[in-house]
């Protein structure tokens, strides 16, 4: 069914929560392969490779084509780019990504900009004509979208002016996408950049969420068919004092918990520029029993699922089998931390190597 001028929110309503809930399956997350050209640029040039078009449709088919990808892999968001590609047999991506029983996706959004008078911030745009582009994307088979905002702590706080701004633009976004058929993915994430404790993330990651979901109300956004993709809460990277997995992880689900209705079916948690390994044993620990949760609690990994991946490939078609392996471990570790039963398996050299870039940007 294709999305036309006409179609309303509720015409959509109930495919977009069966696509939220399909999302939000137990045991299995996002893989978030939607990096801009400039950013997958520079993860080919870790591995010596250039920024061609051939290099980046090469890697993003070694991740499609993966055998077994669906069995902890529920969606995978991509870049415009990559939505309208083809495999080496012309066959879609698309296409490919549905055969493996996962959702296609799709990052709307189109950078950031510095927000005028508010230092150290900066906001998110891409509203123009985004309507237009989710008509375009729900016809080639995308289903879910993302939009990333972000936030900084800075001196202990964030500016009010720059939360309403976010709350709003990601209300705004969420019901634009729904009316044409996307299940939006809202992405309030701040970053890990910063001296703070625990403590004040947690309080400022709770004063953001209530600001975005009070603007989804006010935006009618139909929440059964949304996901959050929010910041675990952590102290920032300059702190002196490193807090536990699991002190994390019970931050995070109380920020939660005074914030998120239960009517959203799903979280699926960024990595922010923690190791591969921090991101699942951070995941785990927010999934224990102890926990109320009335959300499936997962993940949308880009860096903390790719990084092994691209070590492993080298840009050598003789390696494309163990670069897939490397996905699946990672896949398989944090579909278990998502069920809270992650034991270290996955806990490899490569997956403790630091994958953190301060004012993260892609």
């Amino acid at each position: 069914m294709a999305a036309t001028e006409d179609k309303t929110l509720y015409s959509f309503g109930e495919e977009l929560i069966a696509t939220a809930n399909a999302i939000a399956t137990s045991g299995k997350g996002i893989l978030a392969a939607d990096e801009s050209t400039g950013t997958i640029g520079k993860r080919l040039a870790t591995i010596g490779l250039e920024n061609t078009l051939e290099y980046r449709q090469s890697y993003r088919q070694l991740l499609f084509t993966t055998e077994n990808l669906g069995d902890h892999c529920s969606g995978i968001i991509l870049y415009e780019e990559t939505l309208f590609q083809n495999h080496d047999d012309g066959t879609p991506f698309v296409e490919i990504i549905q055969k493996q029983g996962v959702i296609p996706g799709i990052k709307v959004d189109l950078g950031t900009r510095v927000m005028p008078f508010t230092p150290g911030q900066k906001y998110t745009q891409g509203l123009t004509d985004l309507d237009v582009r989710c008509e375009r994307y729900y016809n080639k088979g995308a289903r879910f979208a993302k939009w990333r905002a972000v936030l900084a702590i800075i001196d202990d706080d964030i500016d009010q002016a720059h939360i309403t701004e976010t709350a709003w633009t990601l209300a705004r976004y969420a019901a634009i996408c729904q009316s044409k058929g996307l299940v939006p993915i809202i992405e309030p994430e701040i970053l890990m950049d910063g001296e703070h404790s625990l403590e004040t993330c947690e309080k400022m990651t709770t004063k953001v969420l209530s600001a975005v979901y009070k603007a989804c109300i006010d935006q009618n956004v139909l929440l059964e068919g949304s996901l959050l993709k929010p910041n675990m809460v952590l102290q920032g990277k300059q702190c002196k004092n490193k807090a536990t997995f699991t002190a994390n992880g019970a931050a995070t689900v109380r920020a939660l918990q005074r914030t998120l209705p239960c009517a959203v079916p799903g979280v699926t948690f960024l990595s922010g520029g923690q190791t591969e390994e921090e991101a699942t044993m951070n995941l785990n620990a927010m999934n224990q029993a102890e926990h109320k949760r009335p959300w499936n609690l997962s993940f949308s990994f880009g860096r903390a699922l790719q990084a092994s991946v691209l070590k492993a490939w080298q840009g050598k078609p003789e390696n494309i089998g163990a670069a897939q392996e490397a996905l699946r471990l990672r896949l398989r570790a944090n579909g278990t931390a998502n069920q809270g039963v992650y034991d270290g398996f996955a806990a490899t050299e490569e997956a403790k190597q630091t994958l953190y870039e301060k004012n993260y940007t892609y």
